[in-house]
């Protein structure tokens, strides 16, 4: 195995990573509760305020150059393509402020995990199957703080093998760009089909 390969346990320390730039921001970048308390100020309805959220995510997602100025990024602590940990943290801080404006607490273990679960997109309904939780009306914040930490960790690594799997099949693996840039100037854009799933996923999951 190449020491450069991209791995699941290489993924899982990404989304640590993303979680923790979304929670506390990153310069130039609000965090994932600022960015929600924003949207929430200019609407009269929480849905209303997620709708404009996913919404602007997705447009501004498709335009290139939409990931640039990241200067986190540079401080990468895994060896990942930076347009791979670019997207984790873009798509991840939209999730998260959803999950904040739905009232849920940012910095329990359960719900970061459900945060990356909605990263997978429409695969999230077979993960959460997969680990014995059925997606519906019934999934409220209760339940969700009752999943077990052996239960998260197993998720987290379904959720991590599955976006390694995403990622290769999207060709955006590119292992000649693991060297972070200098400036942490990235260009390129994020998906925006992609986004748009990710963000009406959040908006199903976090009820």
């Amino acid at each position: 195995m190449s020491k450069n390969e991209l791995t699941t346990e290489k993924m899982t320390q990404a989304l640590g990573w993303a979680y923790e730039k979304a929670l506390n921001g990153i310069p130039g970048d609000l965090s994932s509760e600022s960015l929600a308390k924003s949207y929430m100020k200019r609407f009269s309805s929480t849905d209303e305020a997620i709708h404009s959220l996913i919404k602007w995510q997705t447009a501004k997602s498709s335009t290139s150059g939409f990931v640039t100025g990241l200067g986190g990024i540079v401080t990468l602590p895994v060896a990942v393509p930076v347009n791979i940990a670019s997207v984790l943290y873009v798509q991840m801080r939209m999730i998260a402020a959803i999950a904040y404006m739905r009232g849920y607490d940012l910095k329990d273990d359960q719900v970061q995990t459900f945060v990356f679960i909605c990263l997978t997109g429409q695969a999230a309904s077979d993960i959460l199957k997969q680990s014995g939780i059925t997606v519906g009306t019934k999934l409220t914040v209760q339940l969700i703080k009752k999943v077990p930490g052996a239960t998260l960790t197993k998720i987290n690594q379904k959720v991590a093998f599955r976006l390694v799997t995403k990622f290769g099949e999207k060709g955006v693996i590119n292992l000649g760009k693991l060297v972070p840039v200098v400036g942490g100037v990235i260009g390129g854009s994020v998906d925006g089909v992609g986004t748009k799933i990710i963000g009406n996923q959040a908006q199903k999951l976090f009820v």
